[in-house]
This record gives C-alpha cells, structure tokens and sequence, in this order.
C-alpha cells in the first residue's frame, strides 16, 4: 500500500527499512523505500547534515555551559610558598577542582609578551591607541565632569588627552616616572575608571589614560620574578560566577574586600605571608578570570589551550562564532555594538554564569554581523 507510511525492522515492504544491525546497537543508518524516494541524494544528504548538526551543537552548547572554568594567578609581588598554599587551600575548601598548576618565569612572560597580551585592551589604551579611538560612555562622561569640573568633549577639544606613551612624552618624562606619578593619584580624586580597564588619571596639568600600564608590566618581567597560576573548574550550579569573584576572590581593592575572600586574607596577614608591602589596589596578590569568557582567552593565551577542544571554547563554536572571530578580535577585547551603543566586550560578559554568557556572546555576534 504505497499510500500508507509505516517502518520495520528488516521489512522491505515497509516505507522505511531499519536493518536489524541499527536496532541492535540503536545507531546506523535507515533505507527510505518510498517510490518518492527518487529524490536528488546531494539535497537529502545536506538537510540531514544540518539538521544531525544542529542536534549536535545544541548538545554541545549546554555541556558548555554547566561547568565553568577559571584561570587564577598569584602576581609576582605576592609570589611565595606560603601564598600558594593559601590560596590552593581556599579553591579546594570551597569545591573547585585544580586542573593544573605551575610557575611562569619572568623571562618567559617577557619573551613571548604573555602580560601584554593578557592586559590586551590595557596594553592597547596605554600604548597603541589614541584617546580619539577611545569610547567613553555618556554615563562615564558625566562622572569625569562632576570629578573634574571641565566636560570630557572640552578636554578632548583641547588636546589635553594622552595615552601613557605620549603623556610621557608630553611631560617630558620617562614611562616609569609617569608610573609613578600615576601611582600616588587618589581614586575618586584625580583618577577615574571609564570601565574595565580603562582609566584617566590628572597628571599635572593633562589627562592620562592608563598611565599605570608601564609599572605595571615591569613588575611581571622583572628578573627573578614569576607568577603562579591555578586553572580551575567547578560545576556552574554549585558557585555563580559573580560569587566566584566577588566573595571567593573578592574585589580589586583588597582593603574592602568580605571576610575571609583571598585578597581578604592576603591583605590582612601580609606580613605573616612573607610580603614585603601591605596589597593595595594594584598589588591585590591575586588574579582571576572576570568572566567564562575571559578565562578561556587567558587560558589561550597562558596555557596555550585548544579552543576547539575545550569545552566553553567548543560550545561558542558551537553557536556559530567562528574561531579567527575569537582570536583575532575578540581575545583583544574590542568595543562592540550592543543595545544601541559601542561597549567593551569583556564589560558585557562580566560575572555572566557559562550559560548566559554563551547566550550573550551569541547575541553579540548577532548584532555585528556584516
């Protein structure tokens, strides 16, 4: 009866034949014994592709986003055996996995420039783009007025200005007397953050953006120097990602940091910890990836990890990103159009559990498709 569909094992008078092998091990192949069956092969084959493949990647998408993994570091002024045992003790007492472990030399993060990529989009401001490339938020704009008193768009009109590189250059001094001066301005006072990463500080009678970079590079290739990192993992459902940074590792400024976070307890017992300075802001003893995003370009970056296999790396693969996308723009944390405006990439994907950052990453790609 070819007007009435049915299937069988084994079964050639059945308009789809399933051979005893595909039932036995519940995988194979199927014979379509249709008359209409006569269809074009190239056609057949390609929607069956597509759609085995969309099956595929939506299994692949959500495997990506229950566990996350994070690349954490001790900088170097915080660098010692005491401080490693805290801080391995802390990740593990609260349920994370250490995957991997070890030391960087400072020599190697000089030679194969690992600081200068891994503080990209700060490297970038400080040294290679003009503050004209820069784009500061109406939101940001307004807060450099009520701080300074003078519009961001007056300043800019002035030439008053400067990257790290050339505000050196404009007040006749070295990069790392620059860091210094940076260095003593007070936050909320002569210095103010534009966003992750991205600071203007008054130095004398201009404005500098990121004129910390220089100092702060020195201090990861100095001789004798070293980090050490930890590459974690943890199941998404057990600890969000903003709980990770905020009271796990706690916030930038180690001084306001919750009781018994890592820049906590590195803050309190520095002198017991073998440090030689008390952590400040910069100093803030250790480093953690700011997003599932984040860390999977620092693992890139540091471990030299496989993108297509890792398992976040694979499920943005997965969503349609393609991977020269991934490195060669967005590891670099481009401002990227989103809701209406040109953000930082990272900015948006900051404290996003793997799933929504999965989803947002998505959308992102979405919305600057050319």
């Amino acid at each position: 009866d070819i007007n009435t569909f049915k299937y069988g094992v084994a079964n050639r008078g059945a308009s789809i034949r399933i051979p005893r092998d595909a039932e036995k091990s519940g995988r194979g192949y199927m014979e379509d014994r249709r008359p209409a069956a006569n269809c074009d092969p190239y056609r057949v084959t390609q929607i069956i592709m597509k759609t085995t493949g969309e099956c595929l990647s939506a299994e692949t998408i959500e495997a990506g986003g229950k566990t996350h993994t994070a690349f954490v570091f001790i900088k170097p002024h915080a660098n010692n055996e005491k401080v490693q045992a805290l801080v391995k003790e802390k990740l593990t007492s609260e349920g994370l996995t250490v995957k991997a472990e070890g030391q960087i030399k400072s020599n190697v993060i000089d030679k194969k420039k690992l600081i200068d990529t891994h503080y990209g989009a700060i490297a970038a401001k400080a040294v290679m783009l003009k503050p004209k490339d820069l784009v500061v938020q109406e939101k940001s704009q307004e807060e450099f007025e009520k701080m300074f008193g003078v519009k961001w768009s007056k300043v800019m009109e002035d030439g008053l200005v400067f990257n790290a590189m050339d505000g050196a250059k404009k007040l006749g001094i070295s990069p790392d007397e620059l860091g210094k001066k940076y260095d003593a301005l007070k936050k909320g006072e002569t210095i103010i953050k534009f966003g992750g990463g991205f600071y203007c500080g008054k130095v004398d009678d201009i404005y500098v953006i990121n004129g910390f970079y220089m100092n702060m590079r020195s201090k990861f290739t100095a001789p004798g120097t070293s980090i050490y990192y930890y590459e974690v993992e943890w199941p998404a459902e057990k600890m969000s990602w903003a709980d990770f940074r905020g009271k796990l590792l706690g916030p930038t400024d180690p001084a306001s940091a919750p009781e018994g976070s890592l820049r906590q307890q590195i803050y309190s017992k520095w002198s017991e910890l073998g440090l030689t300075a008390q952590p400040d802001t910069g100093d803030n003893g250790v480093h953690a990836s700011a997003s599932p995003f984040e860390a999977l370009a620092e693992r890139s970056n540091w471990l030299r990890a496989s993108i297509s296999k890792d398992p976040f790396g694979k499920a943005l693969l997965a969503s349609g990103i393609p991977l020269p996308l991934l490195t060669k723009e967005w590891f670099s944390d481009p401002s990227v159009e989103f809701e209406g405006g040109k953000k930082s990439l990272f900015d948006l994907l900051e404290d996003l559990d793997a799933a929504a950052c999965l989803k947002k990453c998505k959308e992102i790609a979405l919305a600057n498709k050319k």
